[in-house]
């Protein structure tokens, strides 16, 4: 079972697979979601009592256009007495050496940490191309590979509007810090300016692009995003001097406040990764201004004296 959004129950519900349909159906109102869909998982079994050095994989990996010899190349698996293959030969090819061997290692830390993401492919793709630019500079020997692919994605994300927060980055980073990351980040574009010639565009970061995220995170329902979307939107024509992210977060809090069900402060800081500290400055920054951004349909039910006074 899964979660999806189902389009007739108007939420996130749980999703049942009918694999020899190959149907995803709505657990609450029977709805298929999606019809015929090709199962990707391993056509075989490996057994317990199997030889671990067995691999049932009758195909390589995909076509990857940024590696020399676009991810073709045979590798000689290695077998007792040439029982699962020559081990000669293996030695022979290990003997060669690979000498794109750290790019492959680079491009698979990117596929795993993309996935812990749950990141769209383009995104992945694209923090490859940007650690490619820099392996052909050479100039990434040396440095903490988990920083400079942790960066790679910060930067592949913000470029493709899908921007995530450094902790969010940092949470998935296999023990590199904010502080790496970040200077890791710096390094890049600086490196990358050098070959454009330029200062490499990232895209400028909206309070928007959390919300979806973040609201889901606290379990919104639809009509609440919206308002929280329009609540956004609208503070964007006044002076707020506050980062995106702590914007949203802000906001967020605020317009939980006028539900039956409060969120505290702290589930707030939890679902966004912003600091409780940072969250109360905003919101006290946006406070004099809720009867102007809160949209109207949103408080005809409702009343703003119920919003908590920002302490001075």
């Amino acid at each position: 079972m899964g979660d999806t959004y189902c389009s007739d129950c108007k939420r996130n519900t749980e999703v049942v697979s009918d694999h020899a349909a190959g149907d995803t159906v709505c657990s609450e109102c029977g709805l298929v979601l999606e019809s015929r869909s090709i199962d990707e998982k391993s056509e075989w079994r490996v057994f317990a009592d199997e030889s671990g050095d067995h691999d049932p994989n009758r195909v390589g990996g995909p076509v990857n256009p940024l590696l020399g010899d676009v991810g073709l190349s045979t590798v000689i698996s290695k077998g007792p007495n040439g029982s699962n293959g020559d081990s000669s030969l293996a030695r022979l090819q290990n003997r060669g050496g690979d000498p794109e061997r750290a790019l492959v290692m680079a491009f698979k830390a990117i596929a795993n940490m993309a996935d812990r993401l749950s990141l769209v492919s383009t995104i992945k793709d694209r923090a490859s191309e940007i650690y490619k630019r820099l392996e052909d500079q050479k100039c990434t020997r040396g440095r903490n590979l988990d920083a400079l692919v942790a960066a790679c994605i910060y930067i592949a994300c913000r470029q493709e509007g899908k921007a995530r927060t450094v902790k969010e980055i940092c949470s998935i980073a296999n023990g590199a810090t904010k502080k790496e990351i970040g200077r890791a980040k710096e390094f890049i574009v600086k490196q990358l300016k050098v070959e454009m010639g330029e200062s490499m565009e990232m895209g400028t970061i909206h309070a928007g692009d959390y919300l979806r995220r973040f609201c889901s995170n606290i379990g919104m329902n639809h009509e609440e995003i919206k308002a929280v979307q329009e609540t956004v939107k609208k503070s964007e024509e006044f002076d707020i001097r506050r980062s995106p992210i702590s914007i949203a977060a802000a906001i967020i809090y605020m317009l939980t406040q006028l539900t039956d069900s409060k969120k505290p402060l702290r589930d707030i800081s939890l679902a966004t990764t912003v600091a409780e500290g940072t969250i109360k400055n905003a919101y006290k920054d946006l406070y004099p201004h809720a009867s102007k951004i809160i949209p109207e349909w949103y408080l005809k039910d409702k009343d703003l004296k119920s919003l908590c006074s920002p302490k001075a």
